[in-house]
């Protein structure tokens, strides 16, 4: 049958060849349309292919009557509205491994130039003058370098540095130590990193958990003289905390691609450092990997049209209809399980065991598991988490994942529990649905009544009278309004847990004041958005 693609974003010819290549696909490229325009004719397309220019609103998909796949090409997808998407049932794809090389390049780049003083040694020139003795710099042979991130572009600088001689230290939580020795780099801790490295490299996504990750006690446990790089994400540098650094002569310098406010102002005083090189995020900016993203995107959007393989989808992957309709209901809630239990046992799982109890385990509950792999994954991993990749980053991890099935779901209809465990620790957590509404009922056996959706602060506390209130007076004090909350005990007097769904972050004054009590403890800010 005969597809209609519109092509509304600047995309390398060789990406349109492929897709015109097609007999049975007619494209149109229209670049710069007016959201209204957009609006108006984009019920006539089966696939829409968009970079960063295209903002794919829930306006524009509702009007998408014919629409079957939009395809990024490039890793961000920020523009497109995935939850209006996932509901009309289009497919949303992009392509995590065009710009790798290109962003790695990059890094290296930026390296370089903070290392031989490049920038502002060609502006002292350009202007007059010959200034040798103040652009002294520093070779690279035999120098520590710290990545922190060892994905898909932190293993590629990984690499490039032991060509320079380098040794390598890496840090990834998610990265098991065997999967690092066998990159060729020492696996060490965070703060090992900090202490010994002479260059450190930023290479994650940005969470919570890695935002302002270099703040003032990172740089105090550094060396005197260390340099910093981020092609990353703005934010994970605490951009005040470096200025200090730099001008203590703590960090001897920076380069940064990427702030946390882009584009930066031009008065930004790291911007105007000798000693902190920056460009205008760049990392994927080169024709090679402009070319890589247009050709992947152009082959997965055929395929995906065409009834090939589905690769790169971000939302959902593609499965028989009467399958998806018994299994609706307990896809979200399988991700948000591994989401939850990822972040509640705080550390790199070895294990993950799902069983299925109920009718439910009469189904193939392969999708359902995925799924939770899926919500573990996504919290801590930079590259895009879907079902196609899901299975290969895990084992890439070394985190091992079951199955098991059985008919009793012990006082519930359908029961889904999750375990993750390492070495001699482990954690479980449990959920059901309650007429397609999601909910999490039991925490290490802990019976509990929690709504597995946006911001949860989650506590164990002393079981007595007045522990809950003094936590709600604290949250109130600091503005953090509690939208549900859920407690479980196991016996009276003893330890209870609570979940408490929160319309905003908790900042860690929060936590501080909430421990400070002695009567709670193990407190974790979950984010199931």
């Amino acid at each position: 049958m005969p597809y209609r693609v519109l092509v509304s974003d600047p995309l390398a010819q060789e990406g349109v060849d492929i897709l015109q290549s097609h007999d049975d696909v007619h494209v149109d490229v229209k670049t710069k349309l007016p959201p209204d325009e957009l609006k108006s004719i984009i019920g006539q397309y089966d696939a829409l292919v968009i970079r960063s220019g295209t903002q794919v609103s829930k306006e524009i998909i509702e009007h998408a009557d014919k629409l079957k796949v939009i395809g990024r090409a490039g890793v961000g997808v920020d523009n497109v509205d995935i939850v209006a998407a996932t509901q009309r049932g289009v497919i949303v794809m992009n392509t995590p491994g065009g710009n790798t090389v290109s962003t790695a390049e990059h890094t290296w780049a930026m390296l370089m130039s903070v290392s031989r003083n490049i920038p502002p040694a060609y502006i002292s020139l350009r202007e007059g003058r010959w200034d040798r003795k103040k652009y002294t710099g520093k070779e690279l042979l035999g120098k520590t370098i710290g990545i922190i991130g060892l994905g898909r572009i932190g293993s590629v600088v990984g690499e490039r540095a032991k060509a320079f001689g380098m040794k390598v230290l890496g840090y990834d939580p998610f990265t098991s130590d065997e999967r690092i020795k066998q990159m060729g780099f020492e696996p060490v801790a965070l703060d090992d990193l900090f202490a010994r490295s002479d260059y450190i490299t930023v290479h994650t996504p940005r969470s919570k958990e890695t935002t302002h990750l270099l703040d003032d006690q990172a740089f105090a446990k550094m060396k005197k003289g260390v340099r910093v790089i981020n092609c990353a994400r703005g934010g994970i540098i605490d951009e005040e905390a470096l200025l200090r650094a730099l001008e203590s002569g703590k960090c001897a310098g920076a380069a940064l691609d990427v702030y946390e406010s882009e584009p930066p102002s031009a008065d930004h005083p790291l911007v105007q450092r000798d000693d902190c090189i920056c460009t205008p995020h760049l990392g994927a900016s080169t024709e090679e990997a402009q070319t890589n993203v247009a050709i992947d995107i152009a082959r997965n959007v055929l395929d995906a049209l065409t009834g090939g393989e589905v690769r790169n989808a971000i939302n959902i992957p593609s499965i028989p209809p009467e399958l998806r309709a018994a299994l609706e209901p307990y896809i979200s809630l399988s991700e948000k399980l591994g989401m939850f239990a990822v972040q509640y046992f705080g550390k790199r799982p070895e294990r993950m065991e799902v069983t299925y109890s109920g009718p439910l385990s009469t189904h193939d509950t392969s999708l359902l598991t995925l799924s939770v792999l899926k919500g573990l994954l996504t919290p801590v991993l930079s590259e895009t988490v879907n079902f196609v990749n899901a299975p290969l980053l895990a084992e890439q991890r070394h985190i091992d994942y079951t199955e098991s099935k059985t008919p009793k779901a012990e006082g519930f209809t359908n029961l889904i529990t999750v375990k993750l465990s390492a070495g001699d620790e482990s954690i479980s957590v449990s959920g059901t649905t309650f007429a397609d509404d999601a909910r999490i009922v039991r925490v290490d056996g802990f019976r509990i009544e929690g709504k597995p959706y946006g911001t949860v602060l989650f506590f164990m506390n002393v079981d007595q009278p007045g522990v809950i209130g003094h936590v709600c007076t604290v949250l109130g004090k600091h503005n953090v309004n509690i939208a549900d909350m859920s407690l479980g005990r196991k016996e009276r007097g003893g330890y209870a847990i609570t979940v408490c769904n929160v319309d905003a972050p908790v900042p860690d004054t929060v936590i501080e004041e909430l421990l400070s009590m002695n009567l709670v403890r193990d407190i974790k800010v979950i984010d199931l958005r």
